[in-house]
C-alpha cells in the first residue's frame, strides 16, 4: 500500500485494521492493548478532539482510563513543533486540569 509521504518522514503503518501516521503511535497503541489485557487500563480512546474557545481544536492521540480511576491524556510524539507548542500553551491556559503525557 502506498501512502503519501509524512511531513516529518514518519513511516505510516497499520495494526488491527487501524492506520497510524507513525510507528511510534502504533507502538503506543500496542502497549495500551497489553496494559488493558493485563488489567492496568480499563479502556482507551484514540484521536480525541479537545476544542478551544478560539475555535481551534487539538486532537490528543490517546485518552486512557486507568483502573485506579485516573484519566491520562497520552501523546505519541517524536518531536515538538512550533504549532504543537502553541496548542500546548492554549491547552494549559484553557484547561489547567489537563496534563498531556508523552509516549516516546
Amino acid at each position: 500500500m502506498s501512502w503519501p509521504r509524512h511531513k516529518f518522514n514518519a513511516i505510516r503503518t497499520e495494526c488491527d485494521g487501524i492506520k497510524f501516521p507513525s510507528k511510534l503511535e502504533r507502538r503506543c497503541y500496542e502497549k495500551l492493548k497489553l496494559e488493558r489485557a493485563a488489567g492496568k487500563v480499563l479502556f482507551f480512546l484514540r484521536q480525541v478532539p479537545i476544542h478551544f474557545i478560539s475555535g481551534t481544536k487539538y486532537v490528543v492521540d490517546f485518552l486512557v482510563f486507568n483502573v485506579d480511576g485516573s484519566v491520562q491524556f497520552l501523546e505519541a510524539r517524536g518531536m515538538s513543533t512550533a504549532v504543537w507548542k502553541i496548542k500546548q500553551r492554549m491547552l494549559e491556559a484553557e484547561y489547567p486540569m489537563i496534563k498531556v503525557d508523552f509516549f516516546r
